[in-house]
C-alpha cells in the first residue's frame, strides 16, 4: 500500500467515496436529506488548497481509501490560533480492518506536524462504533458531546 497526496485526476473516485460515506451515515442522522443527492465536501477545492492535504491509499494503482487534513482557524479564546481537522475518512469495505485508516491518519498527522499544528479534532457519529474504535486506536479521545432537540417532534 502506498499513500499519496490526491490529484485532480482522482476526483471521480473521491466523489464516489463521498457518496458511499453519505450512504453509510444517512441511517445515523435523521437530519440529513434522505432522497436526494447531497455533498459534504468541496473535494476539488480541497485538493487545490494549501490549507488541506487530501490523501489517498493505493494498492496496485487502485485507490482503496481516502481522508483529508485541514488547517482551520480558531476563535481567539483558544490557546492555539489554528487546529487540524480530519475528515473524509473512507476505506473500501474489502480493505477494512487492515490498518488503512490508521496509515492515512498517521500521514495526515505528520503533515500537520510540518505545519506546526498542535491539536487535531474530528467528528464521528456516536452510532458508528467501528469508526470510533479506529480513531481511538490512533490516540483520539472523546472530548465533546453534541446534543440536539427537535421542537417539531
Amino acid at each position: 500500500m502506498i499513500l499519496r497526496t490526491a490529484k485532480i485526476e482522482d476526483l471521480p473516485t473521491l466523489l464516489d467515496f463521498e457518496q458511499k460515506i453519505i450512504e453509510a451515515e444517512r441511517p445515523m442522522d435523521i437530519t440529513l436529506k434522505q432522497h436526494e443527492k447531497i455533498s459534504y465536501y468541496s473535494i476539488e477545492k480541497y485538493i487545490l488548497s494549501k490549507q488541506t492535504e487530501v490523501v489517498v491509499a493505493e494498492i496496485n494503482d487502485e485507490i482503496i481509501g481516502s481522508g483529508y487534513g485541514q488547517i482551520r482557524d480558531r476563535q481567539d479564546f483558544f490557546l492555539q490560533k489554528q487546529l487540524g481537522y480530519i475528515g473524509f475518512m473512507y476505506v473500501k469495505e474489502e480493505h477494512r480492518g487492515k490498518g488503512v485508516s490508521q496509515a492515512i491518519i498517521t500521514h495526515i498527522t505528520n503533515w500537520f506536524s510540518t505545519k506546526d499544528i498542535e491539536e487535531i479534532r474530528l467528528k464521528v457519529y456516536e452510532k458508528n462504533p467501528r469508526a470510533i474504535k479506529a480513531y481511538q486506536k490512533t490516540g483520539f479521545k472523546k472530548h465533546l458531546i453534541e446534543m440536539r432537540l427537535n421542537l417539531k417532534s
